[in-house]
């Protein structure tokens, strides 16, 4: 476990019980303010400051390449405000924080126009308890999300950040994610899923906490600790989001299958979860590209999503039929179409892929877009208080009708990524 970084820049901090307030702030515009730390290009991140600019060179105000900007934080929520703008030029700006979660997309700004805009952001590493880790993959241990700073990073167009301030809160719930490798926050390009997506969509009045790896099983995911150490952080009010199937139908023998093995790990984190007065959400696999000769989808998880509604019926429990809603959102798209959804890439698209990306279950950042709004509304059908924190530039959306792939604008973060996600 790495040591915790001394941050000298906190400019309050309270103890109240177990719970820290603590708050930072900073100007990237040269703009003098009592209290504020002013930032320049020479502020790397480093474990001495606790802050800096961090992964790559700053930027030097003149070129338009993204940067990323960290903070060494204690496990928790955090609402983040940014001014984004510029005296100098007009901007347009997009938000990713930690692993590529999404918060702001493409906001524009006039030259001499600033524009305010906060969300909340759950940061965490690997400690559960004294001695006690969760046990991450190799290929996680360089995962933004498991280490102990909250990173942002700023990419667009043209990126303009005038301010920032983050800001400990305790007062809003949670939504655990909690799944595999079609929900997790992937790092790298072309790869994205719908748990990094989704937090574009909502206010800063909730906070989407992703705890999905690739390769995970409900089984798995519990042996890992990776739901203890969500219930580290739970309390009454939070939510917590079950999407598996996809991994679990790999195993076999003696107790696995869908109303064996996979419905006992299932009810472990429905009873977790009520346990501490938060509310379970089951949210069935999504379809796999899988078309048959007449252009529907065949599926492929086996009797799991019914194990999962006979589930969520017995137990009284809310669930996403995530499986139906992709299936109309795939079939929609049609057999060639649907392509553009997932990581379908000729050779060398990306630095050293000499071989083309065919991947029929794991999605582009335009696809995950789309699946995140799929979850969506599936949250509106079975009626969940999350709605009401929707952004009011949230239409209302038809996966029969899906958004034209052309219309999506994505820029790409700074690293890549050929080799697979776990899992199928």
């Amino acid at each position: 476990m790495k040591k915790h970084y001394i941050v000298a820049l906190a400019l309050a901090i309270s103890v109240m019980g177990q719970a820290q307030q603590i708050s930072y702030s900073f100007r990237f515009d040269n703009k003098k303010s009592e209290g504020v730390v002013n930032i320049t290009p020479q502020n790397i991140f480093s474990e001495a400051t606790g802050y800096g600019y961090d992964l790559q060179v700053a930027p030097d105000g003149k070129s338009n390449q993204p940067f990323y900007f960290s903070v060494a934080v204690p496990d928790g929520n955090y609402k983040v405000t940014v001014t984004l703008g510029s005296k100098k030029k007009a901007g347009e700006t997009t938000v990713r924080g930690e692993s590529r979660r999404l918060f702001i997309e493409n906001l524009a700004t006039q030259k001499g126009e600033f524009v305010e805009r906060s969300f909340v952001i759950n940061k965490r590493n690997t400690l559960i308890a004294e001695g006690e880790y969760v046990k991450i993959k190799p290929r996680e241990k360089k995962k933004l999300n498991w280490d102990d700073k909250l990173t942002l990073e700023f990419n667009g167009d043209v990126p303009q950040l005038a301010a920032l301030r983050i800001e400990r809160v305790e007062n809003v719930p949670t939504i655990f994610l909690c799944g595999n490798s079609t929900v997790v926050d992937q790092d790298n390009e072309p790869w994205a899923s719908w748990g990094q997506m989704i937090p574009r969509f909502f206010n800063d009045q909730v906070c989407f906490a992703n705890y999905a790896e690739s390769g995970e099983s409900a089984n798995t995911f519990i042996a890992a600790g990776r739901l203890k150490k969500a219930l580290t952080q739970m309390k009454a009010g939070d939510y917590l989001f079950m999407e598996f199937g996809h991994n679990d139908q790999k195993q076999k023998g003696p107790g696995k299958g869908a109303y064996y093995s996979f419905m006992t790990s299932l009810k472990t984190f429905i009873d977790e979860a009520r346990a501490r007065g938060a509310y379970p959400v089951l949210v069935t696999p999504t379809q796999r590209r899988s078309f048959n000769a007449e252009g529907k989808i065949v599926d492929t998880h086996e009797n799991y999503p019914e194990a999962m509604k006979w589930l969520a019926q017995k137990e009284n429990v809310p669930l996403i039929d995530l499986n139906t809603i992709t299936r109309t959102l795939y079939e929609a798209m049609g057999v060639e179409n649907s392509k553009k959804a997932f990581v379908h890439y000729p050779a060398n698209t990306f630095p050293g892929q000499t071989k083309a990306l065919e991947d029929n279950t794991h999605f582009n950042p335009y696809g995950a877009y789309q699946i995140a709004k799929c979850v969506i509304e599936g949250m509106k059908t079975i009626q969940l208080d999350l709605a009401k924190n929707l952004k009011t530039d949230y239409s209302a959306f038809d996966p029969a009708h899906p958004d034209n792939p052309a219309s999506f604008r994505w820029n790409a973060s700074p690293f890549a990524e050929i080799e697979k996600p776990d899992g199928n």
